[in-house]
């Protein structure tokens, strides 16, 4: 079949909701898109692991250490899925890990700012999580089978993560003064960075048209950042925690609330590998990967030992 017979093949799938497969025809440019989305997702849960791995050993009761042990773990399998997925686009998951490791991928901006106290993982929790939520769950309905499905998993997991957030966050808004004073000051850090998870605004963000045209993603950045702030609002009140942004009002008009737009010209600068802990992350990520050099060769020695007696066998 020629290109243009497989193109209108390809928009008929897109058209009726159906998935495209690996094996599937696409255009250069949708399997690139995807890869770029798909690995820099699969990044950022690692990186993600760096700002509350810290925290493990210094979280305040055995119960607290055996939670955030256990949701970074999760964050560790979430990269896992996803470099899966994107592998079957035909690029090697060496070949992603070193376009991290010598900044030639990005991961999320957010993953560049320190927590500086045990509040800090609450709205890691609370905040990051539930924004990384809001994108994800339309990730479940997005046009290329592998992530979608890779998704599913990851929302489930992702629900708990923001729970376990809100839970501390609310232990320290209902705690001592000074416990509340540390939430307040972690919501006061933390807000804005958050909002700029969603990346650019549309109109300046230059691949919002195609994800949506293509059924990668199903709503805007600025959709999904308007509904955050929507549902935000209301948690953030029930814990007595001031959203730190004098703007914030409620549009009867548009049945959501105004709000400031976040710095734009610092998530530039962070996302250029200037924010506070850029050089930290990568460091951090390079030593791990070169450490466990003698554990991925040894599973890949026991792996062909095992495949040549399959054979002999």
């Amino acid at each position: 079949m020629d290109n243009k017979t497989l193109e209108d093949i390809f928009e008929g799938k897109l058209a009726k909701n159906e998935m495209i497969e690996p094996k599937d025809w696409m255009p250069d440019n949708y399997r690139k898109h995807l890869l770029r989305q798909i690995s820099q997702h699969a990044h950022s849960e690692i990186i993600g692991m760096l700002p509350e791995g810290n925290w493990i050993s210094r979280a305040p009761s055995l119960r607290s250490k055996l939670v955030l042990l256990a949701k970074v773990q999760d964050e560790g399998g979430h990269g896992l899925y996803l470099y899966t997925a994107a592998e079957s686009l035909g690029t090697s998951r060496d070949e992603m890990l070193d376009a991290l490791h010598t900044q030639k991928a990005k991961y999320s901006s957010i993953f560049n700012y320190p927590t500086l106290t045990w509040a800090d993982i609450g709205a890691v929790g609370w905040l990051v999580d539930g924004a990384a939520i809001m994108n994800q769950v339309m990730l479940q309905r997005t046009s290329y089978g592998p992530y979608s499905r890779a998704m599913i998993r990851i929302c489930k997991e992702e629900s708990f993560h923001q729970r376990q957030g809100y839970e501390v966050m609310t232990h320290m808004a209902f705690g001592t003064p000074e416990q509340k004073e540390m939430a307040q000051d972690a919501m006061n850090r933390w807000w804005f960075p958050t909002l700029m998870m969603f990346g650019p605004p549309d109109i300046e963000s230059p691949n919002s048209e195609n994800a949506i045209k293509w059924r990668i993603k199903r709503e805007t950045n600025d959709q999904l950042r308007q509904r955050f702030v929507n549902q935000t609002v209301e948690q953030a009140e029930y814990l007595g925690l001031t959203i730190p942004d004098p703007n914030l009002k409620w549009n009867e008009a548009k049945k959501g609330y105004d709000f400031s737009e976040p710095n734009w010209a610092e998530f530039k600068n962070v996302i250029k590998g200037n924010g506070p802990c850029n050089k930290e992350r990568l460091e951090a990520r390079n030593k791990a990967h070169k450490n466990g050099e003698w554990v991925r060769a040894a599973a890949a020695a026991y792996g062909k030992k095992q495949m040549e007696e399959i054979l002999a066998a």
